[in-house]
């Protein structure tokens, strides 16, 4: 600031690292440029981001089937997505390729696969007869979705169960609306179009709640695999003779294992010792508020200043 105004003296605050610290992410990983990796590594990295990339052009295509009316397609596409949303994170873990990227790169293809697509499907659905419910199913799912996610970006709890996500995952969510789908399977009529709205406000909420679904990954024991096995070859069995009925009874499932699992923590406590039950949550942060204190704010930040061309 000069004496005489108060303007700026044209100059700007660059972020560099002090000398023993490093730039790093929300996530706590070092940030590195890919310009310093070798092109095999490089290719690495960028592996998962191609499934990454699927499951938004997944959920796109589902978006422009939903306005053409072909509903039992778009919702086939959002469930490609799922499996590829399944798959990346795999992928990145196998290869050593979780990155900072990776994550929002991740969180913005959820947004379009997850967010909008289901939207877009509930509300081109149930259209027709009830066009304010539709929008009001539409919008309250994004708004959910949307809020999962950010949320999802910024926790950070290096003590938390990483059996359990916080809130219903939403592509969990999704499947809840394209196994509706799969299920009604035909015109709907008279009040018939409610459905597809009643079908997407429940998971939508509990997308935003604090309540704990058990991790996908998680339901997959390695020490069970026989067991691991059975159950995945009754699934694959199931989609296959009566894929409406399996996705509908895998989906709703899904979504009632957390208040199932509230209602039966003490007999599950009891029986099975402590570990069979979710750890209690530690306090976070709020991620809605900013912090309280400026001047603490700009005493966090590593900036030097450094001379504006531009001004």
């Amino acid at each position: 600031m000069t004496a005489e105004g108060g303007r700026r003296t044209g100059r700007r605050r660059t972020i560099r690292p002090a000398r023993g610290w490093r730039l790093v992410s929300v996530s706590g990983a070092r940030v590195v440029s890919l310009r310093r990796l070798d092109p095999r590594t490089r290719a690495r990295v960028m592996l998962p981001s191609l499934f990454t990339l699927g499951n938004m052009i997944c959920g796109f295509s589902s978006v422009l089937l939903s306005f053409q009316g072909r509903f039992g397609l778009a919702a086939a596409l959002v469930a490609v997505s799922i499996a590829l949303d399944i798959s990346d994170g795999a992928v990145a873990r196998k290869v050593g390729a979780i990155t900072p990227f990776g994550l929002q790169f991740d969180s913005l293809a959820d947004l379009i696969s997850f967010g909008i697509a289901p939207a877009v499907l509930v509300y081109t659905w149930a259209l027709p007869q009830y066009a304010h419910l539709a929008w009001f199913g539409a919008m309250f799912w994004l708004a959910c979705a949307a809020y999962r996610l950010a949320r999802f970006n910024v926790t950070i709890d290096p003590l938390a169960d990483k059996r359990y996500f916080i809130g219903l995952p939403s592509p969990g969510a999704a499947g809840v609306v394209i196994a509706t789908v799969f299920a009604i399977d035909g015109p709907l009529y008279g009040w018939a179009p409610v459905l597809p709205v009643a079908a997407g406000v429940l998971p939508a909420a509990l997308m935003a709640t604090s309540f704990r679904f058990r991790s996908f990954r998680s339901l997959l024991s390695r020490d069970h695999l026989a067991l691991t096995g059975v159950l995945v070859a009754a699934v694959i069995v199931g989609l296959l003779l009566a894929p409406g009925h399996t996705g509908l009874v895998l989906a709703y499932g899904y979504v009632l294992t957390s208040p199932l699992g509230w209602l039966t923590a003490p007999l599950r406590r009891r029986w099975f010792g402590p570990d069979a039950v979710a750890p209690p949550r530690h306090a976070m942060p709020s991620v809605l508020l900013p912090i309280a204190d400026p001047e603490a704010a700009d005493e966090e930040e590593l900036l030097l200043d450094g001379d504006d061309p531009t001004r």
